[in-house]
This record gives C-alpha cells, sequence and structure tokens, in this order.
C-alpha cells in the first residue's frame, strides 16, 4: 500500500492537517502515540528497556517508570540513543501490525511522527509531507497551548530539526500561517496522492 510520511515541527499544526485527511477517509497512524502505547505492550520492548536501563523501569503492575527513565536519557544525548533505538523498532513493528489491517481498498495511509526524519522511517515511505508555520506563530500556539514560557517553547524547538533541516527532505508542504487554508492545501495533496497510489498499486501488480 501507498505511504505517505507526515511531520512537522512542535506548534506547526501538523495533527490539524492530519484531521484533515482523516475526514477524507485516509488511515492515520500516529506515532508519537503509538510509541508511548508500546513503552507497555511490546515484550521485545520491554525487555530491551529493563536490559538497558534496568528492572526499575517498571513499576511492579506493569507501568512505565517515567522518572526513572527520564533521569537517565535527560542531557544525555548516548542514553537517548540507545532508548530510541530500541523504540523506533517496536514503532515500525506497530506500523506493520497496523497497516495489515487496512482493506486493500483504502489508495493510501498515512504516518503522522514528529521525527520522522530524525528516526530514519521517512525512508520507509513513498513520498513524506513537512508541515511548517512561521516561527513566532509556532511559539505563540504552544504557549497558549501548554502554558508555557517562550523561552521554554525555544529550547523544546531547539532540540529538533530546523524546517529548513526537514524541507531538504521533504517531498510535498502545508503551509499552516493562519492565511492560506490547509482544507485547500490537503485536498491537493490528496488529489496527487490518489494518483500516485494508482500508479503505485499498477506497478506492483
Amino acid at each position: 500500500m501507498y505511504k505517505v510520511g507526515i511531520t512537522g515541527g512542535i506548534g506547526s499544526g501538523k495533527t490539524t492537517a492530519c484531521r484533515v485527511f482523516e475526514v477524507l477517509g485516509i488511515p492515520v497512524f500516529y506515532a508519537d502515540t503509538v510509541a508511548k502505547e508500546i513503552m507497555t505492550q511490546d515484550v521485545l520492548l520491554i525487555e530491551g528497556v529493563k536490559t538497558a536501563f534496568g528492572d526499575e523501569s517498571y513499576f511492579e503492575d506493569g507501568k512505565l517508570n517515567n522518572k526513572h527513565i527520564a533521569g537517565i536519557v535527560f542531557n544525555n544525548e548516548k542514553a537517548l540513543a540507545q532508548l530510541n533505538a530500541l523504540v523506533h523498532p517496536a514503532v515500525f513493528r506497530a506500523f506493520d501490525a497496523w497497516e495489515s489491517t487496512i482493506p486493500a481498498t483504502v489508495p493510501y495511509t498515512l504516518k503522522e511522527a514528529a521525527i520522522l526524519f530524525e528516526s530514519g522511517s521517512y525512508k520507509l515511505c513513498d513520498t513524506t509531507i513537512l508541515v511548517t508555520a512561521p516561527y513566532e506563530i509556532k511559539i505563540k500556539r504552544l504557549m497558549q497551548r501548554d502554558g508555557v514560557t517562550e523561552e521554554q517553547v525555544k529550547a523544546r524547538m531547539d532540540k529538533q530539526l530546523s524546517d529548513e533541516e526537514k524541507s531538504r527532505l521533504a517531498d510535498h508542504f502545508i503551509l499552516n500561517d493562519e492565511q492560506q487554508s490547509i482544507i485547500e492545501q490537503v485536498l491537493a495533496l490528496h488529489q496527487q496522492f490518489l494518483k500516485l497510489a494508482t500508479a503505485f498499486k499498477s506497478d506492483n501488480f
């Protein structure tokens, strides 16, 4: 099945764009949400986390000990990379399992991930979308949404790839600047993907 990856920095509005695709009948796999869920569901991932960070990574009831994990990976790039190396393959497995449940009549699927490019998962997609927004608008949105300061927002943004860096890897773009219609942009991309998905299906059967 034709796979479309979609990403964007925090405050860009990628989730809003995904909701429009869903209205059009396109299934969306929310990788970031799934990543949190499988931390307590994927047996291979759980064992890997315990091996890497200790049995105390989980409470007796099976819940993740977030404080313990955060204490290890916070400001420790090597430990964070180790954790990501465990989580990313588990997310890939979850995506494959999810996609196997999608009816063949569905033209394409959407994979939403904040670190689509950073994780390398964009390589498993047939095409990608980058949702962007002006820097000041993103800051304003996050301050309002999360009740945080401008400095806190900027600190979070600094940990992500810039839109300029992501633009070099993206195939399609949605500008969420509160001026141009997201719906119209999604509709235009949807028409493109329907054609691409049809060609993809023809080439693979």
